[in-house]
């Protein structure tokens, strides 16, 4: 275990980190701790990787107990048992990564395939979580031309065993209708942050970006996307569900907007509108934190329940 403090200029000056591991089923899972308050666990989407939650987690740090952490078979997580990719095995990681922190409940947020893990986790751990925000899940089987996105993301699987992960992930990342330019320039904006806050971990070992991707083009994408999130069953677990939708994917009215919709009508549950792109966590972080604080109060995530907002 590790701890160390930041330095000024961070959004949250000398936010306190803490770094462990978690065993679950056959992967050791890394994990981070931050602030104190109500427990709120960030799931990463694609790539798995905390890193790119840090600037948000630093902001929300002084009002709760963030945690964040890396998805098996990513970043500074191991990847000795991905070969079988479930869901729920997903929903399990997130579960036991939340005990670990020493919590037996948390709010959840997840964005992309994050958010289909809070789904699942709703149906699986209601236990387990106070409320799930879920961003954009790209859940194929939702949209109303479903037939169209899960021939596409078949196709994007196969390229992958014909000619390569790295040729897949540029096919899957032009065609699923985000800003692929303003989501590059947020990953390397995050990566900057992570890397200027925490200098004492520069040589700790990573999965390559490489080896992530091959998981995630031959292992993730298709029980990712077709996932069919199980209504009846969160209803009657009685958890508060939120979907979330980007500014910029709701006006151009995308098939992710159209999924996060249809969900929101669904479950019966607020669709709430972010700042910015499917991955602007990462180039709007106090926006994003904003949003993210107004939501977790309304939704009960606050020691102070007399100041609410709206």
């Amino acid at each position: 275990m590790t701890t160390s403090g930041r330095e000024p200029g961070s959004p949250q000056p000398n936010v306190r980190v803490t770094t462990n591991h978690v065993r679950s089923e056959g992967d050791d899972l890394y994990f981070e701790v931050r602030g104190h308050g109500p427990a709120f666990l960030l799931i990463p989407g694609a790539g798995g990787d905390a890193d790119l939650y840090a600037a948000v987690a630093d902001l929300l740090s002084d009002e709760f107990k963030v945690i964040t952490y890396d998805r098996r078979a990513n970043a500074r997580s191991t990847s000795n048992s991905p070969q079988n990719f479930e869901i729920s095995q997903q929903s399990r990681d997130a579960v036991a990564v939340i005990h670990a922190a020493g919590e037996q409940a948390a709010f959840i947020f997840g964005s992309s395939s994050g958010a289909v893990i809070a789904l699942d986790a709703a149906r699986t751990h209601p236990h387990a979580v106070r409320a799930a925000i879920a961003h954009e899940p790209p859940c194929a089987r939702v949209s109303p031309n479903a037939a169209k996105w899960q021939r596409f993301f078949a196709n994007v699987y196969r390229t992958a065993y014909h000619f390569g992960p790295s040729l897949a992930g540029l096919r899957f990342i032009f065609g699923i209708q985000v800003p692929v330019r303003k989501l590059v320039k947020g990953h390397a904006q995050a990566a900057r942050y992570a890397r200027g806050h925490r200098e004492f971990r520069q040589h700790e070992s990573r999965i390559s970006s490489l080896d992530a991707n091959s998981v995630l083009m031959k292992l993730e994408l298709l029980p990712v996307t077709n996932y069919l999130p199980d209504v009846q069953m969160v209803h009657r677990n009685g958890v508060t569900v939120i979907m979330a939708v980007g500014k910029w994917t709701q006006e151009r009215k995308t098939w992710l907007a159209e999924v996060s919709l249809i969900l929101a009508e669904r479950l019966g549950c607020e669709l709430v509108t972010f700042p910015g792109h499917h991955g602007s966590y990462t180039d709007m972080p106090h926006e994003w934190a904003a949003t993210l604080r107004r939501v977790l109060r309304k939704a009960g995530g606050t020691e102070q329940t007399g100041q609410l907002t709206k």
